[in-house]
């Protein structure tokens, strides 16, 4: 089910429980290279785009799975599998529970990519800790939000 996040915009909620290790959905949408993705769009702040392993892939998102938030402390986790990318239950989930998965955002033009989670390890930034490094070694800004701290589920 879609509706409002207090993390960011629309969230994924599941309507039932869900078991740690299931399945819970699949990123689909049209697939196309990093660079035609860039240029396409250029000029937009919000964008469903998920890199696949070898960082130049990305999947344009469309269905429910493009709606699952960023979090620190996610319940979830991506997972690719012959070339399909799924998102898979981290523990177990409680009905009502909104679904999210850290993003680990990577080579991004942005200068932040910032987190609203509010976690108790919140990082301050969408981006994986291996971009925050090479952009630190690479003297690029990095701007990290920090929130007030809320309790993990």
């Amino acid at each position: 089910m879609l509706r409002s996040s207090p993390v960011h915009g629309c969230g994924c909620y599941t309507l039932d429980p869900i078991r740690s290790g299931t399945r819970v959905a699949e990123y689909d949408g049209p697939r196309m290279s990093k660079s035609q993705a860039d240029e396409r769009y250029a000029n937009r702040d919000i964008t469903y785009l998920f890199g696949v392993e070898d960082h130049d892939t990305v999947i344009d998102g469309f269905g429910a799975s493009m709606f699952i938030n960023h979090c620190c402390e996610p319940n979830c986790q991506s997972e690719e599998d012959e070339g399909r990318v799924f998102v898979l239950a981290l523990r177990n989930i409680a009905a009502g529970e909104e679904l999210t998965y850290e993003y680990h955002l990577y080579d991004s033009d942005d200068d932040d990519q910032p987190c609203y989670c509010g976690t108790e390890s919140c990082r301050g930034t969408m981006f994986s800790d291996k971009e925050v490094r090479r952009r630190k070694k690479l003297g690029l800004p990095i701007t990290l939000r920090k929130l007030p701290k809320k309790k993990a589920k």
